[in-house]
């Protein structure tokens, strides 16, 4: 029996030494989430009309994988963004289309994600589609590819219109046949918006706004898109016919790493 007892006392004096280590040692946890300040609001908030397609939430991108920090397919915006892609909706409307966003506030972590994607030329699955003919080793460049992005600050989206009545656009199977992001239209992956005269993020010189090759149809779609923006205080990248940045921009200098989320601006 002394044995017993000498062998409970030992164990319950190693306990007490474990327990008092474990309190008295800090708790490890994770950091949580950055969220993204009060003058960011989710699109819907402000205009739910507005069709929402979140490329980087899924496998048809670029990359061919959904994108760091895309929680959830939601648009986030500065509230003037946020407004005015409201007040151009409201115009469109009267004319018969819808805008449909395809991004709007990019974290830092997904450009980094780029950057890394970039870097590997191994990696070259969704070629096909959104550069075929330019070489990814001339990504940063050529300017397709940055270490920064206008997105991050909050003001920068990218659009385009749909006639209405909107209809459905299937879903992209992973590993399905690609085709030139600037074929004609009707060979294209299949987009409910109107022909710009090539798909969203095609990494080629036909997506700049203005180029001449653009004609016709294309071209008045792409005018109509832009004159209805810039009218309403947005500036687009003359290489990229989807690109708008809202100005004056709220957060000029900074560039947020909080996740697509609505948790980021839930309560805004």
């Amino acid at each position: 029996m002394t044995g017993i007892r000498t062998a409970f006392r030992t164990l319950a004096a190693t306990a007490a030494t474990l327990l008092a280590v474990t309190v008295a040692a800090p708790v490890a946890g994770a950091s949580p989430e950055p969220k993204a300040p009060r003058e960011f609001v989710s699109l819907r908030s402000v205009d739910p009309t507005i069709i929402q397609e979140m490329r980087y939430t899924t496998p048809h991108n670029f990359m061919g994988t959904p994108v760091d920090g895309y929680r959830q397919p939601v648009c986030i915006l500065t509230r003037p963004a946020a407004r005015a892609l409201h007040e151009a909706q409201t115009r469109l409307l009267r004319q018969g289309y819808s805008l449909k966003v395809y991004d709007c506030y990019r974290p830092q972590r997904a450009v980094d994600h780029f950057v890394r994607w970039a870097k590997d030329l191994d990696d070259q699955a969704m070629k096909g589609e959104f550069y075929p003919l330019v070489d990814k080793t001339r990504l940063f460049e050529d300017g397709y590819i940055a270490e920064k992005s206008g997105h991050s600050r909050g003001s920068t989206v990218d659009l385009t219109l749909v006639r209405l009545p909107a209809l459905p656009t299937r879903p992209y199977l992973p590993g399905e046949a690609l085709t030139p992001c600037y074929a004609p239209q009707s060979e294209r992956f299949p987009d409910n918006s109107v022909d710009m005269g090539t798909g969203y993020d095609c990494f080629d010189t036909l997506s700049h706004t203005d180029d001449p090759r653009i004609q016709g149809v294309q071209r008045a779609n792409r005018q109509l898109l832009k004159q209805t923006l810039v009218g309403l205080g947005f500036v687009n990248l003359a290489e990229e016919w989807w690109h708008f940045t809202f100005k004056p921009e709220l957060f000029p200098d900074t560039y947020f790493d909080f996740p697509v989320a609505t948790r980021s601006v839930a309560g805004h």
